[in-house]
């Protein structure tokens, strides 16, 4: 079937935006743009600094770059509460953003990269049938890397209000748990440079633990749509 120009440029549109992703993650100080961002938050914008933060999630989700340094720095810079409120709204409207990015132009290039992976066609079944359970699974387990999710959920029949509401939610446990780490550092360097008190490895069995937790209590539910053939 012979591309439209529509399409064609969609198409060419997201590459760009791919190609800029891949740049970024690979030749870019990125953490250390994120680290000036945040002290630049810190140092100019007070009050509005975590509106700033949650504004920052936006393009960052959207070319793939992960947002962990960000998480981190909301707790670090606006205690648990605070932090973890900003941080999960603007992750959630990251999330939207790409979704509605991939569903809309680029829609063809998303559907050509998955239509080889019959688990696509089941997990499309699923949601079909049970599409807040799924789309809820899916966030709390990690499957698929949280960018690449917003993506592939972009062209699947879920609907936007039920892919919005389980990516919050699904998004919690990691979001908390990041937050946690962040208001223990003692130095902004530590988002970037380190852990603080708190180790890398204590925090990954948290955040298994808590997706572990959360997932086995959607699994007997959810089952029947996923063992679909």
């Amino acid at each position: 079937m012979s591309l439209t120009w529509a399409s064609a440029l969609n198409i060419t549109v997201l590459l760009l935006l791919v190609a800029a992703a891949v740049v970024a993650c690979f030749t870019l100080p990125v953490d250390k743009f994120l680290k000036d961002l945040l002290a630049w938050i810190d140092s100019n914008l007070g009050p509005w600094g975590p509106l700033a933060l949650t504004a920052a999630y936006v393009p960052l989700t959207i070319l793939a770059v992960p947002a962990a340094v960000l998480t981190l720095g909301g707790g670090y810079l606006f205690g648990l509460v605070v932090g973890f409120v900003a941080d999960s709204i603007g992750s959630t409207i990251g999330a939207v953003a790409a979704f509605l990015l991939g569903r809309t132009i680029g829609k063809s290039l998303v559907v050509s990269w998955l239509k080889d992976y019959p688990q696509f066609r089941l997990v499309t079944i699923a949601i079909q049938r049970s599409g807040f359970k799924i789309v809820l699974l899916l966030r709390l387990a990690p499957f698929v890397p949280f960018n690449m999710l917003n993506y592939f959920l972009s062209v699947t029949p879920v609907p936007l209000g039920v892919y919005t509401l389980t990516s919050w939610l699904g998004m919690m446990p990691i979001t908390l748990a990041l937050v946690y780490v962040g208001t223990t550092f003692k130095d902004l360097s530590d988002v970037t440079q380190g852990w603080g008190e708190f180790s890398k490895t204590h925090l990954i069995k948290l955040w298994l633990n808590v997706k572990i937790w959360m997932a086995l209590h959607l699994r007997q539910s959810s089952q029947l749509s996923l063992n679909l053939q």
